[in-house]
């Protein structure tokens, strides 16, 4: 393995990318006889054959599909860094990795970081969000591959400390004029009769209405699964299922006359989300910056909440 360069890498990826090995010696301005050496040595230092290749140009073989995969995430991962490393020499100061659930992306978390980024004290520093589920987001923070995480609070985040961020309230999103829209508020138990359209089962909100339902000794229906919210609106604005959502979203939806949104009365409908990380004392300057913005915003959030109106 220890054959295994980043050039017959990237050269590997040009011929996969290309087709044949005489287009991709063109873009690395060398002979194709060199791209073709290149590539047998990495095949001798693997034992493995990774390209077949005829007269119409060089397929991947299975082993090469997945050498590929792995190269072009390596390559993309060393392209970051450069550009990481470059902005700190244009001036950037900070760099600050946040994962964060769906539902926390969907509603507030993107605003509060682009309000943090528009302060002038803070324009030197770099904030990359990354959404994932909520047992990725405890296993990033731990393994310290991201400073802050948000996720809801229920999760386990034994080993890590906590600040409380904001409060979420799930509803009802469904199309215009459906049956359930003429109700204010009711109880998930009463969707189950309809096809519901949901996120990935690895989600946080997939295992609560799942364990909700199952509570009343009743099963989830789905007409789809999508990836986000935003799908999900999409799904049910054409009106092909409900689906439950973050309230505060869902009613942007609502005012733009796309659904209708219906608010659960369930206990568990309204929760918290959480800021998690390893150690406050061991955060980067930038990331404590972040870190107390983020909580200032969220008492900002609860004061308005509590105001008499």
């Amino acid at each position: 393995m220890r054959d295994l360069d980043l050039k017959s890498l990237k050269l590997l990826v040009s011929v996969c990318d290309h087709g044949n090995i005489k287009a991709a010696a063109a873009q690395a301005l060398i002979e194709p006889s060199a791209v073709s050496k290149r590539l047998s040595q990495l095949e001798d230092a693997l034992g493995l054959p990774l390209l077949v290749r005829g007269r119409k140009g060089s397929e991947a073989t299975p082993a090469g599909q997945v050498l590929l995969e792995h190269a072009r995430s390596l390559l993309f991962t060393l392209d970051k860094i450069e550009a990481d490393m470059a902005r700190f020499k244009s001036g950037i100061q900070g760099h600050v990795r946040v994962v964060a659930s769906a539902s926390a992306v969907a509603e507030s978390l993107l605003d509060d970081l682009a309000g943090f980024m528009r302060e002038p004290q803070h324009q030197n520093i770099q904030v990359d969000i990354e959404e994932r589920v909520s047992r990725d987001i405890v296993s990033l923070v731990r393994e310290g591959v991201a400073s802050l995480g948000v996720c809801w609070s229920q999760v386990d985040l034994a080993g890590l400390e906590s600040r409380p961020y904001r409060r979420d309230e799930l509803a009802l999103a469904v199309p215009v004029g459906h049956p359930l829209a003429r109700h204010e508020a009711l109880y998930f138990e009463d969707s189950l009769d309809q096809e519901h359209v949901g996120l990935p089962s690895s989600t946080a909100v997939y295992t609560l209405l799942h364990r909700a339902a199952a509570q009343v000794g009743r099963t989830l229906s789905y007409r789809a699964v999508v990836s986000n919210f935003d799908a999900a609106f999409r799904v049910v604005s054409a009106g092909l299922g409900v689906s439950v959502v973050p309230r505060e979203v869902s009613c942007q939806h609502s005012a733009a006359g796309r659904i209708q949104t219906v608010r659960l009365l369930n206990d568990w409908a309204q929760h918290e989300f959480s800021i998690c990380f390893r150690r406050q004392q061991d955060l980067s300057p930038a990331a404590q910056r972040l870190l107390g913005y983020l909580e200032q915003q969220a008492r900002q959030a609860a004061q308005a909440q509590r105001a008499p109106r």
